[in-house]
């Protein structure tokens, strides 16, 4: 599998555990507010990290760090993440899969096999707005919208989130999302914020009140509605 990061110890992106977090390069999606645009637009050009180097410093924290996050870019892009995460499970770490829900085979067929343990799958924004946020073609969200019917199956751990930002998302976005993801485990509104490494510049966050409002939209909807990063 192509690797083109590795934070070694990471208490946020894991919830409730110590994990170590893996970045793959290269995604389909082309989201103006991706704070990985380097991972995104420019996958070749990112330095690489073999899948030894990985799985020897794994190896070294065996009873130290709980789980691994493996994020991007897209990780189902990478066609082979089946196969390095069955190495990461066999060393008895627990795996988080970041995704955006465009390749619902893969996904389902990692569940299957008892691959992941917690899965964060993106949701954008509402269904009308996915091509302006994300650029997704109609078979993209063919293939989302499986995710989203299938995560809702309750079949592995999971939490649907959203990067709120101002200049994308208002309240009917939030009123369709969760008519969309009604019934839903977990529901997580994360604030915007800026990088340098983000595809499109100047954008912002929503703010506070404003968050704090389309979470109160979402509740009659998703069992758990949170927010990150106020």
């Amino acid at each position: 599998m192509l690797i083109s990061g590795l934070q070694k110890l990471t208490l946020l992106d894991y919830p409730e555990k110590l994990a170590a977090t893996i970045f793959t390069p290269g995604c389909n999606f082309r989201c103006p507010f991706c704070h990985n645009a380097s991972l995104v637009l420019q996958p070749g050009n990112a330095p690489m990290i073999s899948e030894e180097e990985v799985l020897m410093f794994l190896d070294s924290r065996k009873g130290r760090l709980d789980g691994v996050c493996i994020t991007g870019g897209e990780p189902l892009m990478q066609k082979d993440v089946g196969g390095f995460i069955k190495k990461v499970k066999e060393m008895g770490y627990l795996v988080k899969l970041d995704t955006n829900g465009s390749f619902s085979d893969r996904l389902k067929a990692l569940v299957d096999d008892k691959l992941v343990d917690y899965i964060a799958m993106d949701i954008k924004n509402s269904p009308g707005k996915y091509v302006l946020t994300s650029a997704a073609t109609p078979d993209m969200m063919e293939q989302v919208n499986k995710s989203v019917s299938f995560l809702l199956e309750g079949r592995v751990d999971y939490e649907f989130r959203t990067t709120v930002v101002s200049e994308f998302h208002e309240e009917e976005d939030f009123r369709e999302i969760g008519r969309w993801i009604e019934g839903a485990k977990s529901y997580v509104l994360q604030n915007y914020e800026d990088s340098e490494d983000v595809i499109q510049c100047g954008l912002s966050s929503a703010g506070r009140d404003r968050l704090l409002k389309f979470a109160d939209i979402v509740r009659p909807y998703v069992c758990s509605v949170h927010i990150r990063g106020i």
